[in-house]
């Protein structure tokens, strides 16, 4: 079968089928045209097609297992300190926006929340909020997958700079950060807040990874760089010219605002 992974598509031809795009499908998330273009793949994708209703069917099992569990009342007693024992909570609701979430990535949620949730809490770096917090969740989840942990690989970097351009309505590029031990893997499209979000991620020689989220997402004038901490993931966010960008890895934060800087360079207008 072929990859549904993005590959150049010819002028005025739909975008390619990605795998974001087929997760969508098995959720049932597809505007109707999309839909009808992603049913057109598979019907010529049997393969594909398979995986798709495998994904349904786990969403199904899901739901039947969870459903109850979600309509028990909350215990009256139960008296937790508001803001740090909530904390993993919304880090797990931040995740559900920023992961296009199927069955399979429903249970690495699951996983990151029952392993996690003690070190969260331990946190000793400054709470993140807003597109930083979103951006370290992303990264917990996509960063640690070591078969497909991005959408489009390094060696397509032209066309998925160009798909990403054209869905965040702006230029997006990947900034160059092989002199600091970092070398592009890859990107992928993400769901944010209210449009998408693109993801770059890298890989050092000795298996760390670092992805920078970029968002268009922003309320906020340009802002100087600041360090947030979420679990183990630690990160270094600013705000440009309307852009929001985040670095994420589980690096120092020495390391990071090294590469924060080198990202800002390249990526500053002019």
């Amino acid at each position: 079968m072929d990859d549904p992974r993005l590959h150049p598509s010819a002028a005025g031809a739909p975008p390619p089928i990605t795998e974001a795009d087929l997760h969508a499908c098995a959720d049932r998330q597809l505007p109707p045209e999309r839909q009808a273009q992603v049913a057109q793949f598979l019907a010529a994708h049997p393969e594909a097609q398979a995986r798709v209703q495998a994904w349904q069917q786990q969403n199904a099992l899901l739901r039947g297992l969870l459903d109850p569990v979600r309509e028990e009342p909350v215990p009256l007693d139960l008296a937790l300190p508001p803001a740090r024992a909530a904390f993993p909570w919304r880090s797990l609701a931040a995740g559900l926006l920023v992961a296009t979430v199927s069955a399979g990535a429903a249970w690495s949620l699951r996983g990151m929340v029952e392993a996690g949730a003690v070190s969260r809490m331990a946190a000793s770096g400054p709470a993140l909020t807003g597109f930083a917090q979103r951006a370290a969740v992303a990264h917990a989840v996509y960063s640690p997958d070591k078969r497909r942990p991005v959408e489009v690989g390094a060696d397509q970097e032209q066309a998925l700079v160009t798909w990403l351009t054209r869905r965040m309505g702006a230029a997006v590029r990947a900034p160059a950060l092989a002199p600091l031990g970092y070398a592009l893997i890859g990107g992928r499209l993400l769901p944010g807040e209210s449009g998408p979000v693109a993801q770059f991620m890298y890989g050092a020689e000795d298996g760390r990874r670092l992805t920078l989220y970029v968002t268009r997402e922003v309320g906020q004038a340009d802002a100087a760089f600041r360090f947030g901490q979420d679990g183990a993931v630690n990160v270094f966010y600013w705000v440009e010219n309307h852009f929001g960008y985040a670095i994420s890895a589980d690096a120092g934060r020495d390391v990071l605002m090294q590469v924060s800087q080198e990202v800002y360079r390249q990526l500053k207008p002019g």
